[in-house]
């Protein structure tokens, strides 16, 4: 009798050890034994990775609109969980949002919940959502298992989804506190944004324009005030202004529980390089300068940002409107679930980091914020999801090949470092095939 159902030998695996070679048993879908490479552990299946592949634990992505039911032509829970797992991404939270109904009442939770059964190739949590009207059903979506509450300060982009003006939000915060429920915040200040240029036109500059920094900063400055007060817990999504960084330090100083998140986008692409006309880069809050790019890199090293997430928000190809070109009527989404991973890496090698930041960044933390607590590290007692990567290898992104529904991103034809070559999910390699992905809730991983 084999000990374990699964061995898998690697001659370089992430661990809380670090980059060392490991052995690492599975038995029901969970790591039993972690143990020299040399170990002689015996397994139903044997995995040998090659020396030029390393065993990291699968990605947590809590950020993504998967879009169904309502808008299943922009996505779907099969296509963006094929998506996920070939990015190397076994967990996925799913924001509130772009799906109708959206996530606001547990009825609609399950509404979601129906439509993703038997179709999810990864992991799948679900956010609520708070807008206007619902403050009476967060307490039901918390218990029903959502992993916190996703606001707008400004319009979300659906008219379904309205925002929360300032007096809303305290007062949401203060009944979250209550429970210890977690609000997360598109954080851009409606009448900044309502002041600033419109974004009229082809070019790139003017949409930047209509989205200043200051519009994040002086969201950012009054949600840092509103979990002041409330003693609430916040965490800001997407954030782009490297301005807000130090106010984020302060807070944090004086014991304001507010955690941050950035994007690969951010952290890959420059204004200055993005083209006149070429809106599979709009996104909201924006792709903003060269320097801003590096000062999101400094804070992701100081640890004043604490993790990197896709916010994977696609549209069809005919939402961002390439044959006009105009930023202004184009869907503001970018689609990137399945090469978060390998952009994030490309990018990380040129400045030094190495795997472990990375997987820190894309695995550690966010399964930290979600409180999956048997997520995120190859260790004994945490679910057997592995990402086995290739750091060496390149690719050029080819967006016909790519598993989400709509073949529009602005990776498109960019050389990346670093192919996923296989992923495991609970002990079980993904192939796409046979969806076997849980519905996972709150309090449980």
């Amino acid at each position: 009798m084999a000990d374990y159902d699964l061995v898998i030998r690697a001659p370089r695996a992430i661990t809380l050890a670090g980059e060392v070679p490991r052995c690492v048993g599975v038995r029901d879908g969970v790591v039993a034994a972690i143990e020299l490479l040399e170990a002689d552990l015996t397994g139903e299946q044997t995995v040998q990775l090659n020396d030029d592949e390393v065993l990291l634990p699968g990605m947590v992505d809590t950020h993504v609109h998967v879009d169904e039911p309502g808008r299943t032509d922009w996505e779907g829970f099969e296509t963006a969980t094929r998506a996920a797992a070939a990015g190397g991404i076994t967990t996925i939270i799913d924001m509130p949002l772009n799906s109708v109904p959206p996530t606001c009442t547990v009825e609609a939770l399950e509404v979601k919940r129906d439509a993703a059964r038997g179709k999810c190739h990864v992991d799948v949590g679900f956010w609520g959502g708070a807008i206007p009207g619902n403050l009476n059903d967060l307490r039901g979506l918390h218990d029903a298992g959502v992993f916190g509450f996703k606001c707008f300060l400004l319009h979300s982009g659906v008219d379904e989804f309205p925002f929360l003006n300032e007096d809303q939000l305290e007062e949401y915060l203060a009944v979250l506190r209550t429970y210890g429920a977690l609000m997360i915040v598109h954080a851009e200040d409606s009448k900044a944004i309502s002041r600033a240029p419109d974004p009229y036109g082809k070019r790139y500059a003017n949409f930047l324009a209509s989205r200043p920094r200051g519009a994040e900063n002086v969201a950012i400055a009054h949600v840092i005030e509103a979990a002041r007060y409330t003693k609430a817990r916040v965490h800001l999504l997407h954030l782009s202004s490297s301005d807000a960084v130090p106010m984020i330090r302060t807070a944090r100083r004086d014991g304001v529980m507010i955690t941050v998140e950035t994007c690969p986008h951010y952290l890959f692409f420059e204004a200055e390089s993005i083209a006149d006309g070429a809106t599979e880069f709009k996104c909201c809050p924006p792709i903003r300068e060269a320097d801003n790019r590096e000062e999101l890199w400094k804070a992701l090293d100081r640890g004043d940002i604490d993790c990197i997430v896709s916010d994977h928000s696609p549209c069809t190809v005919e939402l961002k409107r390439r044959e006009i070109g105009e930023f202004g009527p184009a869907w503001g989404g970018i689609s990137s679930l399945e090469v978060a991973l390998p952009a994030v890496w490309t990018q990380a090698r040129l400045r030094g980091y190495t795997l472990i930041d990375v997987v820190r960044w894309m695995a550690e933390r966010p399964a930290q914020l979600a409180g999956l607590q048997e997520k995120g590290h190859i260790e004994r007692g945490y679910h057997a999801d592995f990402t086995v990567f290739a750091p060496d290898e390149a690719f050029v992104v080819d967006p016909s090949r790519l598993h989400h529904r709509n073949p529009v991103t602005p990776y498109a034809s960019r050389p990346l470092a670093g192919v996923v070559r296989s992923t495991w999910l609970r002990g079980q390699q993904v192939t796409g095939d046979n969806p076997q992905g849980h519905l996972i809730s709150r309090g449980e991983a």
